[in-house]
């Protein structure tokens, strides 16, 4: 086990002392390692010297930053080498020799290449854990193929499941990415636990593709046995109506789901005012309402839309139906409940201090680690220093192109 850091120990940071090697790039490599870095794990982030990790240049929307970058990268320390120098395997298996973890998400073979085969390592290092993350894993006929999230969301389902009937859409935000890194970081979790039992590391393959046809869940299990697949629907649901969007009147969506016959009475008495329709052969029951339902939304559509989105809510909360509103992003920062329950802290980052979102899990009584969003090669030195390289060396290492 490596020397532990100066921050182990700390409460409520449980991977503390842990060193992640993390050879990453883009979205799921740096969201995995990330969370790793939320649970107090030193993440040392190699990135090539001049440019790093491409995804901080995506955008500029942050103070100047990227957006991506700046929300899977805080709390970790950068180093700038060129992996592709004659002198840096050397420098590779020194930051190898103390890292617990391993995280690459480099292009099929790329590891390989750098001297950095799965196999070999664990044979050198038999407490490491490797985790790879490729697009659709280490073999098949797709295991070369370029894994951009659209491109595996295509492949894994999900674009035929989203959307309306007209369209499919794929979903807004990068699932494929964020899915295989879920799987990266509770692998990585399950793995140190185990080394604790076993005191073995273990070699993980993690692909995105793998990671978000998993999440296709019942879906896909109901196509394969039932024979037919969902329909897009947009927000509606294909067994349970009322359910989905509505208008207001006011230009607001609400959405709301009905699921029993008795919240179906509710809703008639109290929000359509009219108790008729509980009765009404067309919606007395789930399955009529469903096969009904172009005119039970007319019905529920029309109620809603005389009403203003604050009335609406008023009558479904009195009712006891589920209901939420259809937050626009733009005003997703300043939800209610993110404010009132301090989920915004200021970060460190290269351009001052900026405002981010508290990890998802912080232990009860703990504060959350914020650490900083790291410069490009901000920690070169002082991590060189930590594998015992001598200032004369590092300044060597910077003349001959190998470290910035």
């Amino acid at each position: 086990m490596p020397p532990r850091t100066a921050e182990a120990g700390v409460r409520g940071r449980p991977l503390a002392g842990v060193v992640v090697l993390a050879l990453e790039q883009a979205v799921a490599g740096p969201f995995a390692t990330r969370q790793l870095a939320d649970l107090g794990a030193r993440v040392i982030k190699i990135e090539r010297p001049g440019t790093g990790d491409f995804a901080r240049g995506y955008d500029e929307t942050v103070q100047g930053m990227s957006s991506a970058f700046f929300w899977a990268n805080r709390s970790k320390e950068s180093i700038a080498l060129d992996l592709k120098h004659p002198d840096a395997p050397a420098v590779l298996e020194r930051l190898v020799s103390r890292a617990d973890v391993l995280v690459q998400n480099l292009a099929p073979g790329a590891a390989e290449r750098l001297g950095l085969d799965s196999d070999r390592l664990r044979a050198d290092h038999p407490r490491l854990v490797v985790c790879n993350i490729s697009g659709y894993g280490q073999d098949g006929p797709y295991r070369d193929r370029k894994a951009y999230d659209l491109l595996v969301q295509g492949e894994a389902g999900i674009i035929s499941l989203t959307g309306t009937p007209q369209e499919p859409a794929k979903v807004g935000t990068s699932i494929a990415d964020i899915a295989g890194g879920m799987y990266a970081y509770s692998g990585v979790l399950a793995a140190l636990l185990e080394r604790e039992r076993t005191g073995e590391g273990t070699v993980l393959d993690v692909s995105l593709f793998d990671s978000l046809v998993e999440w296709m869940s019942y879906p896909l299990y109901y196509t394969e046995y039932g024979g037919t697949a969902p329909a897009r629907m947009g927000t509606s649901h294909p067994t349970i109506a009322p359910y989905g969007a509505f208008r207001t009147k006011d230009g607001h969506e609400v959405l709301l789901a009905v699921q029993s016959e008795r919240e179906w009475r509710r809703f008639c008495g109290v929000v359509l005012g009219d108790e008729g329709p509980a009765e009404d052969p067309r919606f007395c029951t789930m399955s009529a309402r469903v096969a009904n339902r172009p005119e039970l939304q007319r019905l529920v559509g029309d109620r809603l839309a005389a009403l203003t989105v604050e009335e609406a809510v008023a009558l479904l909360d009195r009712a006891e139906i589920a209901s939420a509103h259809v937050t626009e992003v733009t005003d997703l920062a300043d939800h209610p409940q993110l404010r009132a329950r301090g989920r915004w802290r200021d970060v460190d980052s290269p351009v001052g201090q900026v405002p981010a979102l508290v990890p998802p899990v912080v232990p009860r009584g703990a504060d959350p680690r914020m650490d900083p969003v790291p410069e490009l090669g901000a920690h070169t030195d002082s991590v060189l220093r930590w594998l015992g390289y001598t200032v004369e060396d590092t300044q060597r290492m910077r003349q001959q192109g190998l470290s910035a």
